[in-house]
């Protein structure tokens, strides 16, 4: 407790710490349950289209694809400095989110610092900043 100037006394407030989260963020999985860059992966391995695409898309696919590289199975983003990052689905996100944020590649961090962490490492996913600050606030040790 603690002496209020006017000489009252302020009850303490309860916390409760919990040495397991009540909830953890997950990344978010697509709701056709292919991953988010399936339609790019299919038009650099097959050149073809999603069915249902009009022009605006399928140019739009184009000039997205312009950035990726598709080899063995496996989709790479280009970087600016011409190296290469490997694309994730939302289960692989989430994993690499709380192995990566617990300690295997450092101390808990804040969001910014745990996404430069997750692409030195060499993986990318679209929402990857915005994943990994919402993990960090719903951490329950940060």
């Amino acid at each position: 407790m603690i002496q209020h100037p006017d000489k009252n006394c302020i009850d303490p407030i309860p916390v409760e710490v919990h040495d397991q989260p009540a909830y953890y963020a997950h990344v978010v999985e697509e709701a056709d349950g292919n991953p988010w860059f399936h339609d790019i992966n299919e038009y650099l391995a097959k050149g073809e289209y999603p069915k249902l695409a009009n022009p605006t898309q399928k140019c739009t696919l184009r000039r997205l694809s312009n950035n990726f590289i598709h080899n063995r199975g496996i989709l790479y983003i280009r970087t600016p400095d011409l190296g290469l990052l490997r694309c994730v689905d939302a289960k692989k996100a989430s994993k690499l989110l709380e192995e990566i944020h617990v300690g295997t590649c450092g101390p808990h961090m804040n969001g910014f610092v745990l996404a430069k962490k997750i692409l030195k490492a060499g993986y990318f996913w679209m929402t990857i900043e915005t994943d990994c600050i919402q993990n960090v606030r719903k951490c329950h040790r940060c």
